[in-house]
């Protein structure tokens, strides 16, 4: 604990000024900025009065045009957000970016300039950086980033990047529904359990939220970065064979309750083109609550993120599932950068409320027999550091691999590798003994920092995992839905290369004693334990894992004598010379 104690002599000294930090939305279609004092958050505007800054880049001879300048230029990026931490992106994504070769990750060729992702969003934000000066007429340098819940460590560090390239200090990276559920002030309340529903324009989130006794906690969160507004655009845009601009229009005029010109197209034909997004969103919040154990008479509200939640059949969906009206009081394309300010503010200056997100996927390491040992499960609140010890699985062993994975999955092979290390010069004990401390400790945007220490050396190694790549869009979501289609099959298989292992390792340790201790017992033992090693080395060909453990009962029963029998030896040979009065 430290304690920070006042000088007298400079009592008199009046405080230093709180510079100002803003809260920024940085969106797949859009950007929003906003500034909070005294706990009143606004949106801030741009020099020609806009709130919503389109997330589009243009790169000319001249100039970097950023926003609704750049939207006319035929060269123009956007939706860059949905290529962050990607390495590679799916077929159905390339054709939108004029993607290059690079061994180091996604790059474009825009013109005459070469970009990454990173590139583009600093771009961005360096706009959103001055579009603030200007407004609050001061210097800006921190910011509270908001990010998709469903965001991996690559892409979450990427944003921490283009923030840095932009000459931002990034505060905290927070999850966009968490900051929903700041901005309509539910950290306020005395307690309660809300769901917030985000459906933007490249990603859908939903997380579920508690407060209580001043803390706030995402308890869960679950959601699809390739389902989004944009796809309902695209939708539209092959239903009505116009381009997606226009698909854009007629899909916001139908939303405001006005007539489209096309008499053959109506709101309800909309909705019905929607509808097998809308129930992939309402898929996803049933598991979300599953994963909370929240029922939905649980649910004190729901709240409504993100401008594609403005639809009627959106709303009427959310409404029916959720069986209450979502609150909408607050403009759902502002609502995140709101509570992206409040938060910035309280960084700054002060808050009495604790908030937690949750780390939205497990995060283990591989173990014999190419198992995952979960140490941090999903829906974990962080920041969390969690330590669990492990050894050696053969004698002699003097290093030891680690390999982080990430994912649902049971076996390394369905899991995403994340960083691979080495501790070395473990002191070469039998199998069983070295005691190996492995720590995970995941800060509060989200990267993790992994370390291994050899327990009786002090030995030390250590990893930072800032991956360079990440998931592809379609494979995100599936690691959760697999896992759902295959827990059961992927724990029958655990346990029974779990029983494998233990035979394995069992008769290994036997056949050692039985070299070095085989004189302790008669022939007529020894030959009834061979017998039942004989039976249980079959019994692993089969691989049945009920017959293994069935038949490693038989021999550990056989064996037990005979391993007192070598205890007792063992005893006497350290014994051997020494006083009674000294011992």
């Amino acid at each position: 604990m430290f304690v920070e104690l006042l000088d007298p002599s400079r009592s008199s000294e009046k405080p230093q000024k709180k510079s100002l930090a803003i809260g920024i939305d940085l969106g797949t279609t859009h950007t929003v900025v906003a500034c909070s004092r005294n706990q009143q958050a606004q949106v801030l505007t741009t020099s020609t009065g806009a709130r919503l800054i389109p997330s589009v880049v243009a790169y000319t001879d001249q100039t970097i045009l950023v926003g609704a300048e750049a939207q006319p230029h035929a060269q123009a990026i956007t939706s860059i957000k949905r290529l962050m931490g990607a390495a590679e992106i799916s077929s159905s994504l390339a054709a939108n970016y004029p993607i290059v070769p690079n061994e180091k990750g996604i790059v474009l060729e825009v013109g005459k300039v070469v970009k990454t992702p990173v590139d583009i969003s600093a771009d961005i934000l360096k706009f959103v950086k001055i579009t603030a000066e200007e407004t609050l007429g001061e210097p800006i340098s921190e910011a509270v980033i908001t990010v998709p819940a469903y965001f991996d460590e690559a892409a979450r560090q990427q944003t921490k990047e283009a923030a840095q390239l932009a000459g931002l200090k990034v505060l905290r990276l927070i999850n966009e529904p968490t900051a929903a559920a700041l901005a309509y002030g539910l950290d306020q309340q005395v307690e309660g359990t809300y769901a917030v529903y985000d459906l933007g324009g490249g990603t859908f989130d939903i997380s579920i939220i508690r407060f209580t006794k001043g803390v706030f906690q995402v308890v869960a969160t679950a959601g699809d970065i390739s389902l989004g507004g944009d796809d309902i655009d695209q939708l539209l845009a092959e239903k009505l064979e116009v381009s997606s601009l226009a698909a854009r229009d007629i899909k916001e005029f139908l939303s405001a309750n006005i007539a489209w010109p096309d008499p053959h197209f109506s709101q309800d034909d909309l909705a019905e083109l929607i509808a097998p997004l809308i129930s992939r969103t309402l898929n996803i919040c049933a598991m979300a609550l599953a994963d909370a154990q929240v029922s939905i008479s649980d649910l004190e509200g729901v709240i409504l993120v993100g401008g594609s939640t403005r639809m009627p059949a959106i709303r009427q969906a959310v409404e029916q599932f959720f069986e209450q009206p979502p609150l909408t009081n607050l403009n759902p394309d502002e609502v995140v950068a709101l509570g992206a300010a409040l938060q910035a503010e309280a960084l700054t200056v002060g808050s009495d409320t604790l908030l937690l997100d949750v780390t939205p996927l497990s995060l283990g390491i591989e173990t014999m027999g190419e198992i995952v040992e979960k140490i941090i499960h999903r829906n974990t609140p962080i920041p969390v550091a969690i330590a669990q010890e492990f050894t050696t699985y053969e004698d002699g062993q003097d290093a030891m691999v680690i390999h982080v994975v990430q994912g649902e999955r049971e076996f390394v092979k369905d899991c995403r590798s994340l960083a691979t290390f080495t501790l070395k010069n473990i002191p070469p004990l039998p199998a069983g003994i070295a005691r190996i401390r492995i720590t995970f400790n995941l800060d509060v945007d989200g990267l993790l920092t992994v370390s291994a220490q050899e327990m009786t050396t002090g030995l030390l190694q250590k990893v930072e995992i800032n991956p360079s790549y990440g998931l592809k869009d379609e494979d995100l979501i599936t690691i959760l839905r697999d896992n759902y289609e295959h827990g059961t099959q992927d724990i029958e298989e655990r346990l029974q290369v779990e029983a494998i292992l233990e035979a394995e390792q069992f008769l290994n340790m036997l056949n050692t004693a039985l070299n070095n201790d085989g004189d302790l017992l008669e022939n007529e033992e020894r030959m009834v334990i061979d017998e039942a090693v004989t039976h249980l080395q079959k019994s692993l060909k089969s691989r049945s894992k009920d017959d293994i453990k069935a038949q490693l009962k038989t021999v550990e029963n056989l064996t037990q004598d005979f391993a007192e029998r070598r205890v007792n030896r063992n005893l006497r040979r350290a014994l051997s010379g020494q006083r009674v009065d000294a011992l």
